[in-house]
Formats: C-alpha cells, structure tokens, sequence
C-alpha cells in the first residue's frame, strides 16, 4: 500500500454512519474519528473513480471531502496521493489526474502548461485553509517571536534558544542553553513557499533569501512532508520547524506566538485568530473564477488578534475538460469539498472553515466547471 493516500477508496457500505473511522494513511495525522456528511441535492456523474494528488496539508481534510463525496454520490470515490504540491501540480499538466492540490498557486510557465493539458485555462479554487504552525520542542516553554527573530533563526543566523534576541521577546521565560536545530522540508513545498512569503513580507531585512517551494535557508536537517517535519521535531528536543497546523497539533508540539504590529505579545495560533485573517482575504482578481488569494495582507495584519501565517491550498483544475465524463465528476466532488456541512467538519483536524462569502464564489467557479 502506498502509505500518503488517504485510502479513500471506500465501499458505500463502509460509510453508513456520519463518525466513522480516519481513513488516511498519512502516519495517521487525523483524529481517531473522521466527520463524514452526505450531502442531498448534488448533482453526481461522470466517471466513478476519480485521480488527484498533491499537497500533503490537505490530506485530512481530503479524507473528509471523500468520505463525503462516497456517502452523497453512490458508487463514486476519490483516490487522492498526499505526494506534495510540487507533484500535484506536475501530475495535473501530465494529464495523470483529474486535478492537483497545491499550496501555492500556478506560476506563469505552469499556466501555460496547464491550459496546453486542458485546451482551456486552467483555474487555482482554494478549497482548504490550513494555519502554518511554527512548531517546537521545548519542554514545558512557552516562546514569542517576531518575523525578524525567525528569519534569522531559520538562516541559522540565531542558533541558541536563549539567544538574546529571543530573550528580549520573552521578557520573564526562563529559555535553556540548548542549541536550536531547523528541521526543514525536504521535498517541493507549497508550505515552504508560503512560509518564505510570510518572512520575505514580513521581515524583509532580514529574509532576503526569497520564496518558492525549496527551502532557501541554508541551515538544518531535511525531512519529507508535513508529516515527516513535525514528527523528527516532535522526536527531537530543541529542534524548531514550520508545519500545517494538524500536524502540530497530532504531535503535540509546542507552537511560537507570532508577534505582529498589532500584537506585542504574539498572537497564538487556534481558529478564532486564523479566522479573523481569512476574513479579511482579498483576491488578485475579483472578476475571475481563477481564485488566486493576495496573502500580502495576511503577512503583516494591521488587526489585532490575526494570526499571519495562513495557507489556502488551492484544487487546480481545467476551466473546460476535453474529457465531459471527468467534468462532471470533478463538479460532484468539489460541491461536496466545499459546501457548509462538510467544511464545518475541517475544525478538528486543523483546518479554517471557508467563510460564506468566500463560499459564494467558489460555487460559482465550480459550477462553470465544463
């Protein structure tokens, strides 16, 4: 068995009761119980089986989306391969899959590659929000760090956890002498590059490495995947990493307050705080059902109380398949992903409800789906 699909190939029979057990097979990231809901009125069809792949942060909740999809469409599954956004993206233009999960939207040249694939435009819908937790293991510390503090740290430029800089953020913790270790990911990375954003926006003095989906810090050991970041940080007393929020959370590892404009003290990471960033998201372009979101805003939050490092992972897909069966089938599947019931099952694994507003325009796009 291939162990990052969700293994969402299930019998109908499987999938009687709403509680029933995660199906994922990503080292079991997910609650013992996964949230599945049927879902009346879609409008199922085209093929039964549907292919996708891609980012490893939305593994869980893609357990969910097809948990539900099999309970609301009789006989349709979705196999999804958590292989990362790199792939994702690289699978969906080779034609190997219906559509990628990334969590950072396509580039100029992989646009082009894309609607070559479709013979149409190629279209990025968010249909997950995952907070980035900057995850440590310190025994029983709590820590507070701004964007600057954390550019240097993964540069390796700050090496010790009571390095005066820390320090001065964390007036009255007591920090050990202990040698920081960066654990970074080792694969191509939409969370990566999300992440170098945030630093890049947020501390540009001192990040000035760039973004993209390599790690570009030149320190710390490599690990693959969300899952394998936070469980060598989670095995590794000192060692500090950048993470989807569930994978923190599955671990249990302590998790840096980031410290913004608005907040001095540090905004701790849950959903009432990456809620009140995601509120404020702004598209790149409104009249578009290409949906790619501004995350400048999120980087630096002029609000109190926002947590500034949040992640859409988008579901890339053909405006217009030349194949109709295929069409029809990706619609099914992302009415379910992204309609009220099913969203409002995201919070216990990790993962940011889409707010309705936000909702209206992602039907929309779907539903013109071709």
């Amino acid at each position: 068995m291939d162990l990052k699909r969700t293994g969402a190939l299930l019998g109908l029979a499987a999938l009687t009761t709403v509680g029933l057990a995660a199906c994922s097979d990503d080292n079991s990231v997910g609650t013992e119980e996964t949230a599945a809901q049927s879902i009346p009125g879609v409008e199922c069809g085209g093929l039964q089986n549907l292919n996708a792949s891609g980012a490893s942060s939305q593994n869980n909740a893609m357990t969910i989306f097809a948990n539900s999809y099999a309970m609301s469409c009789e006989g349709h599954t979705l196999d999804y391969n958590s292989n990362g956004s790199g792939s994702g993206v690289k699978e969906f233009i080779g034609g190997q899959t219906a559509f990628g999960g990334s969590d950072s939207p396509l580039k100029d040249a992989e646009y082009v590659e894309a609607e070559a694939r479709c013979e149409a435009p190629a279209w990025n819908l968010p249909a997950v929000f995952g907070p980035i937790a900057i995850a440590y293991n310190l025994d029983g510390v709590e820590v507070a760090m701004s964007a600057d503090t954390l550019a240097k740290v993964f540069k390796g430029e700050i090496s010790n956890w009571n390095d005066p800089a820390i320090a001065a953020e964390n007036e009255g913790v007591e920090l050990p002498d202990q040698q920081i270790t960066v654990i970074f990911r080792s694969d191509e990375s939409g969370t990566t590059d999300n992440f170098q954003k945030y630093l890049e926006a947020a501390a540009p003095d001192a990040w000035k490495d760039g973004a993209g989906k390599t790690f570009n810090g030149g320190t710390g050991e490599g690990a693959r995947g969300n899952e394998g970041v936070s469980a060598a940080v989670a095995q590794t007393p000192g060692t500090i990493t950048y993470t989807e929020w569930s994978y923190a959370k599955s671990q249990d590892l302590g998790m840096v307050k980031i410290i913004t404009p608005a907040d001095a003290a540090g905004v701790e990471l849950n959903a009432e705080t990456a809620g009140e960033t995601i509120n404020s998201a702004k598209l790149k372009n409104e009249n578009s059902n290409d949906l790619v979101i501004d995350t400048s805003s999120f980087y630096v939050p002029e609000a109190a109380g926002a947590y500034p490092i949040i992640m859409p992972t988008y579901e890339i897909v053909c405006s217009s398949y030349t194949d109709t069966e295929m069409a029809q089938a990706v619609r099914s599947f992302l009415s379910v992903a992204v309609s009220e019931d099913v969203q409002s099952q995201l919070e216990a694994e990790g993962y940011i409800p889409i707010p309705d507003e936000f909702r209206e325009k992602l039907t929309t796009a779907i539903s013109e789906i071709a």
